[in-house]
């Protein structure tokens, strides 16, 4: 299987797994599976803004689970100590950095999926990236929830949809035209005013000596 096979097929399964990720796991693992295959998306089509702007956006996605659990420990842990008010600021307050770090990683994700769209001619990147981050600003009202998990369904699409393209091939640059070699102007006899060869000493016609 070659590496372009290999990077689409786990790009897909990653985008499919994103599809089922109300469960963690599954979600996490489906993110990972994106980015692997996206890098080896990026290295085929030499375009290095994919391999960047996925890295970004998988950052940012870490990040933002990572706020997001602590959060929640240091909620209920402040909870315990006072009996639930703490608890309900820190959880609000976590939730918007939640919510931040989950539109940048979105942001990411969609100039990724734009330049996958430009490599590729499949059109559906430019919707999933486009859904997924308006989605992301909606995760306020369940909307945003569903255009997120529509946005995986088009990516996902997009990417089984993808064409190996064939290998360009190497630019050969066109053979240098051949020039004539310069010709000498034509020369006349002052006698007569007959065409002469440049190297005649003589006119053929009249027989008077030309001048060197």
């Amino acid at each position: 299987m070659s590496s372009f096979e290999s990077s689409k097929n786990l790009a897909s399964v990653g985008a499919l797994l994103l599809f089922l990720s109300f469960i963690p796991v599954v979600g996490i693992v489906g993110l990972i599976l994106v980015f692997i295959g996206m890098k080896g998306l990026s290295e085929y089509y030499k375009e290095p803004g994919i391999y960047q702007n996925a890295l970004m956006g998988l950052v940012f996605g870490i990040v933002a689970l990572a706020a997001l659990t602590a959060g929640l420990i240091l909620a209920f842990t402040i909870g315990l100590f006072t009996f639930g008010i703490g608890a309900i600021f820190t959880i609000f307050a976590v939730l918007i950095v939640v919510f931040i770090f989950y539109v940048v990683a979105a942001m990411y994700l969609k100039r990724a999926f734009s330049l996958l769209a430009q490599k590729t001619g499949e059109h559906s990147f430019e919707t999933a990236g486009l859904l997924l981050w308006i989605g992301a600003i909606l995760t306020i009202v369940f909307i945003g929830l569903v255009l997120i998990f529509v946005a995986w369904i088009f990516a996902t699409i997009a990417f089984f949809s993808i064409k190996e393209s064939s290998q360009p091939t190497a630019y050969a640059p066109p053979p240098p035209v051949a020039t004539p070699p310069p010709t000498q102007a034509t020369r006349f006899c002052p006698n007569c005013g007959a065409p002469v060869q440049p190297n005649a000493t003589f006119c053929p016609n009249c027989g008077t000596q030309l001048p060197t």
